[in-house]
């Protein structure tokens, strides 16, 4: 049976294992929502999701708590999501678990979260000692949240998205803080940042504005939000370079930041932990 994201544990009471239980993943298929786009065959962009989990402990062999950070990265090619809530669940079947170290850790994260995927999942697990090399910072690239608009709109219109054809190409960089969608199945908020790359015809920054602004009442996951914004500026402005990365902010303690690309020289993004979140 495919999953789907009604199915899921979100939105619904649910036991708190304390023992490990990687049964608890909760893997829903990408092609979905990809299917909503028009998206078949080959991708139009590669790109990973970065998850962070902040409330990661376990049991050492002598029975005592440990404590760490975990930056998880799933591939965009993989063909699952994992689900927010049951990746949590399944974080938590690790309270009372006693695992002989980080490394053993390690190796069991990313065997039955590649599982869930479908590809392979790459895991680092920062320990105490290095807590403080945990650096924070912000998106770069031009406010838009600094221009004057008129809203009335909630829900996404790529067609108001412009871009000046005319005109020889560009490369800019832009940023919004005004990111905010609803979690597919529960309609709770989802908090963001996101950065928009590009080389190509110029796109107006107000036009592009609106049409972010425009996902404040619109229920999808991060990942698909991502791909929904890389997707829709990609046809309507026609760049021939294009990433977009949002940086979301954390719910049971984890964040959800997916990056989508279409070019190999764009580097790939910092995993730097910005002040919401």
């Amino acid at each position: 049976m495919t999953n789907t994201a009604d199915q899921s544990p979100l939105g619904k009471s649910s036991a708190y294992r304390t023992d490990y239980a990687p049964e608890l993943l909760f893997p829903i298929p990408r092609q979905g929502k990809r299917d909503e786009l028009g998206l078949t065959g080959t991708m139009p962009f590669f790109g990973v999701d970065i998850w962070n989990a902040y409330e990661l402990s376990w049991l050492n062999m002598r029975g005592k708590p440990q404590v760490a950070v975990a930056k998880i990265t799933v591939p965009a090619d993989s063909p699952n999501i994992i689900e927010s809530k049951s990746f949590k669940l399944y974080l938590n079947s690790f309270n009372q678990t006693k695992v002989a170290d980080a490394d053993a850790l390690k190796i069991l994260l990313e065997q039955d979260l590649s599982a869930a995927a479908g590809a392979s999942v790459h895991v680092t697990i920062i320990e105490q000692q290095d807590f403080n090399k945990l650096a924070m910072g912000e998106l770069e690239g031009v406010l838009l949240d600094r221009l004057d608009i008129e809203v009335d709109n909630y829900s996404p219109q790529p067609e108001t998205l412009k871009a000046d054809f005319d005109e020889q190409p560009v490369e800019e960089v832009f940023i919004s803080h005004l990111l905010k969608s609803n979690c597919l199945v529960t309609g709770q908020p989802d908090w963001g940042s996101v950065q928009i790359q590009y080389y190509g015809p110029q796109i107006d920054q107000e036009s592009l504005l609106k049409y972010l602004i425009g996902f404040r009442e619109h229920n999808e996951f991060h990942e698909q939000c991502v791909e929904r914004i890389f997707t829709d500026i990609l046809r309507q402005c026609k760049p021939q370079q294009l990433s977009v990365y949002a940086r979301y902010t954390r719910r049971g303690g984890l964040d959800i930041n997916p990056w989508r690309s279409n070019y190999t020289s764009g580097q790939k993004p910092s995993n730097l932990r910005n002040a919401r979140q």
